[in-house]
């Protein structure tokens, strides 16, 4: 899950670290667009000082609208010393004054202090970002780079389960990132939902009568079942989901995942473990989509592949009946391109 945020350069010679490894530093740097990591990162630097000592003096500014020598004013050493921490936002959209106060502010920072700087991406604040990747300040960095990759958004998953103590097959950790594949808040949200609201093991099942309206999560079952074969239960999938609201673009393309998963290593050698790391999958990734390819041939995926093609120009407007185009695919996908 690492990444470097916006704006960040080779020439970095401070602790870069991961979101959930954050320690306390005279300067921590927040950087990236993921506001959910960032703002998971710059909790755990709050709670880490409050638990070291209970009178922490907590402090915001907003670096957009700041006013000249608010900085300087709230790092100045109080009457009982208590450790302080100034947390600044918006860094991204700072103005002249913060950025002078703040290079300023770097070349002595306030004892028992610790300040953070959050930095969305973007170029305005770069002198000073440079600064502090140069080392001088004392800090360290924390790059929240968005979670792009599938896999990274299914370890995030996978971590929160394992956070609260509760166990989480990979099928269902897999169904909760389908459905909320777009929101990384909304995916720790529903993590923490079925963390408080069930017990026991989270299953696939679990999963499907808590978000079975999520059109990914339908759209899931519905290509399961096609590409074992299952017909008449894909197509019974797929018009209840229809029935039910789901739009046919995202039903094309948990097809198209689950496929070019396959494409991939189809022919492909070598250990799950090594063919996870070659194609940026999840070992069970691998282990599934090498159980998917039985009874499949390379002309049977390459005419699965068109048949995706076609299907995602009907479903995005090119033909009339995208209804027609859905079950035309499932039928080849459920026949092993064999139609």
């Amino acid at each position: 899950m690492a990444g470097r945020g916006a704006g960040t350069t080779a020439k970095t010679s401070i602790p870069q670290l991961a979101w959930h490894a954050v320690t306390p530093a005279p300067v921590v740097l927040v950087t990236g667009p993921e506001a959910l990591l960032a703002e998971r990162a710059i909790r755990a630097v709050r709670e880490q000082l409050r638990g070291a000592d209970p009178s922490l003096e907590v402090s915001d500014i907003d670096a957009g609208q700041y006013a000249p020598g608010e900085l300087l004013t709230l790092a100045s050493p109080s009457l009982f010393a208590e450790p302080r921490l100034i947390r600044v936002s918006q860094v991204e959209k700072a103005t002249d004054a913060f950025l002078e106060e703040a290079l300023d502010y770097l070349a002595a920072p306030a004892d028992d202090t610790v300040l953070v700087l959050r930095h969305g991406g973007g170029v305005r604040g770069k002198k000073l970002l440079d600064a502090i990747r140069g080392g001088l300040g004392g800090g360290v960095e924390v790059v929240c780079a968005e979670l792009k990759r599938e896999g990274d958004k299914i370890d995030f998953a996978a971590a929160e389960f394992r956070a609260a103590k509760r166990k989480a097959t990979p099928g269902a950790v897999r169904a909760l990132v389908a459905a909320f594949t777009d929101d990384l808040a909304e995916l720790a949200a529903a993590c923490r939902q079925l963390v408080s609201d069930t017990d026991g093991d989270i299953t696939e099942q679990l999963v499907d009568r808590y978000y079975a309206g999520r059109a990914e999560v339908t759209a899931f079952a519905v290509a399961d079942a096609a590409i074992a074969g299952r017909l008449g239960e894909a197509l019974g999938l797929l018009r209840h989901a229809l029935a039910s609201g789901s739009d046919p673009v995202p039903m094309v393309a948990a097809f198209a995942l689950k496929i070019r998963t396959m494409a991939k290593l189809a022919g492909a050698r070598g250990s799950s473990n090594d063919l996870a790391r070659q194609f940026g999958l999840q070992g069970w990734q691998v282990d599934r989509a090498r159980r998917d390819l039985q009874g499949w041939t390379d002309e049977g995926l390459a005419r699965a592949i068109r048949s995706l093609a076609d299907a995602d120009a009907q479903v995005k407007g090119a033909g009339r009946d995208p209804v027609y185009a859905l079950e035309r695919l499932v039928a080849v996908i459920a026949a092993r391109g064999a139609v």
